[in-house]
């Protein structure tokens, strides 16, 4: 397990004084092990979304000094914006990232909510998995009425803020402070600057839909408690209204996608088109508020591939330029995914990786005076490149022209997906054998001078020295899974590449008996001997199906290559 990290999405009442903005966010970034990732200022809406990333204790800093800043600089009194707002530092959702639950992110919102009441004074209700009870869950509810109406709310005993005192402050207003799923708040663009013609197309696609209304005189309908009858929207887990951008010209569909595994950006995406298409609109782009995770980038990249019949075995890289591209995510600025996907923005840019050398670089470091990179790191790259070697025949296939190759464009797409997913686990691998190797010695380094450092030196040692066999394991096991596409493309593959695929073999199998190596020499330190025998014998079964499979694929290749020669 690595440390935790929880993500913090503030919104903040003011997006046109930059002065302001930069006071908060100087704020934010004041308390260490904070990283800043993103500030997005948006004039029509006077609303600053900001992202920062941090362990549970930073984050809870942050976010309290985030709002006591806001409620130093910002009026609402004074406050037009396009976007619902009730307070100065509007909400304040903490989002699980890494080595979190959600259950254990709750308690840290409720942190967030009662420091801001003990120490700046503001009131604010909890909501999403940190709500107090079911009516608050949903944060459209919680801020029904906005800041306008906060005076009525606030004195109504249903509404009792869940922290702070029950009475009405004009400059700031209320708080949210949630704890909530990954949310993408994500715009579609239109060639139209209507707003009522985008809000047509919003209450289309959104969850809760539009009135329901009758049809002689269209008066909305309403059931015996008097609430509204909703016609519900084609797409579950959004949010969404329609605006007019002024700085851009353009009418928007601005959506929270609140669940991307029930409804994902692409989809939401395309079926803004087809509503929009038959309203006689045009979807011109899409716009990203704040970062996406970059899983829902290579989904929606396989997506478009798929739609073209091409093989959706390419790089993470290649997959994010086709969603962006076909997104339209630069339609109103450039999409930058080192700023914008969440995984790449928090990325340690300082440190130096193996992975991210030049090959001349890589080799030059593995023969330098450095006990590290070593074995492991080496066996690491080769599988990696036999692993690419088996991909590049699976996507040579998928795209032969002719309709016996066509017509399996599926087959070999799936099978390069398995092989690019062993290329990309084998490549992260190589540093981790490194890293591995630098813990075992960073353990020796301990203090020993008493029994007591003694003994937390020696277990040191053994929980470094496990993790050193496990690293190399793991090579062994995805090597042998890269072998068995290149297996299948000796096979089946192109005929033109049959060499390829057994190069294929040849290095993901130098890979596996490498690595078993490492497995072999760090096994001997283990004073679990019953913990290392069962490795062992799991590592000689890797080994020993990786040399059957050689043996399997280059038959087939030298037959292919040679066939007279048997």
């Amino acid at each position: 397990m690595g440390k935790p990290l929880i993500e913090c999405v503030p919104n903040f009442s003011e997006g046109r004084d930059l002065t302001v903005i930069k006071q908060i966010t100087d704020a934010i970034e004041s308390v260490e092990g904070i990283s800043l990732l993103d500030v997005d200022p948006g004039q029509a809406t006077n609303r600053t979304v900001v992202t920062f990333v941090g362990e549970p204790e930073a984050v809870v800093e942050a976010a309290v000094r985030a709002g006591r800043k806001a409620y130093e600089l910002i009026d609402m009194s004074k406050h037009k914006g396009a976007h619902p707002r009730f307070g100065a530092m509007d909400v304040c959702p903490l989002v699980p990232v890494a080595d979190i639950t959600m259950e254990q992110v709750v308690p840290h919102a409720r942190r967030v909510g009662q420091r801001l009441a003990d120490e700046v004074g503001v009131s604010g209700y909890y909501y999403e998995y940190a709500a107090t009870c079911e009516e608050r869950r949903n944060l459209a509810a919680v801020r029904a009425g906005e800041y306008e109406g906060l005076p009525e709310k606030l004195a109504d005993p249903r509404w009792k803020p869940d922290f702070g005192p029950a009475r009405f402050n004009p400059k700031y207003g209320v708080t949210a402070v949630g704890a909530r799923e990954f949310l993408v708040a994500y715009n579609v663009n239109l060639n139209t600057k209507s707003k009522d013609r985008a809000n047509e197309v919003a209450m289309e696609v959104r969850e809760q839909g539009r009135p329901k209304r009758d049809p002689v005189t269209g008066n909305v309908l309403r059931d015996e408690k008097g609430e509204r009858i909703m016609i519900p929207g084609t797409l579950k887990c959004v949010k969404g209204i329609g605006w007019y951008i002024q700085e851009y010209g353009i009418a928007q569909v601005s959506m929270n996608l609140t669940n991307l595994s029930v409804t994902p950006v692409h989809v939401a995406f395309e079926e803004c088109r087809r509503v929009a298409r038959e309203k006689g609109l045009r979807v011109t782009g899409s716009e990203l508020v704040g970062l996406i995770p970059l899983k829902a980038m290579l989904e929606a990249g396989r997506y478009y591939l798929k739609k073209q019949r091409r093989s959706c075995g390419v790089s993470d890289r290649e997959l994010v330029t086709i969603a962006i591209k076909s997104l339209g995510l630069n339609d109103l600025y450039q999409f930058k995914p080192e700023e914008k996907i969440i995984e790449y923005a928090i990325a340690d840019k300082k440190r130096r990786k193996l992975v991210d050398l030049s090959v001349r670089d890589f080799v030059e470091e593995t023969a330098s005076e450095s006990p590290a990179p070593g074995g492991g790191s080496v066996s690491a790259a080769a599988g990696a490149m036999g692993a690419a070697l088996g991909t590049m025949v699976a996507n040579l296939s998928a795209a032969k022209k002719g309709k016996e190759w066509e017509e399996r464009w599926e087959e070999f797409s799936n099978w390069a997906e398995r092989g690019k997913a062993a290329h990309a686990e084998l490549l992260r691998l190589i540093d981790d054998d490194t890293d591995a190797f630098n813990k075992i010695m960073a353990a020796f380094g301990l203090p020993k001078g008493t029994d007591e450092e003694q003994a937390a030196r020696s277990a040191a040692i053994q929980a470094a020295t496990r993790e050193a066999i496990l690293v190399p394991l793991r090579v062994m096991e995805v090597s042998l899974e890269a072998m068995e596409v290149a297996k299948a493309m000796a096979e089946s593959g192109l005929p033109a590449s049959v060499s390829d695929a057994g190069c294929a073999a040849l290095a993901c199998r130098t890979a596996v008996l490498g690595a078993h190596l490492n497995v072999k020499i760090n096994a001997v330190q283990v004073t679990d001997r019953a913990w290392a025998e069962d490795i062992l014998a799991r590592s000689r079964q890797i080994e020993e199906r990786a040399v059957a499979l050689e043996g399997e694929i280059l038959e087939v290749v030298n037959r292919k290559i040679a066939p007279s020669a048997g």
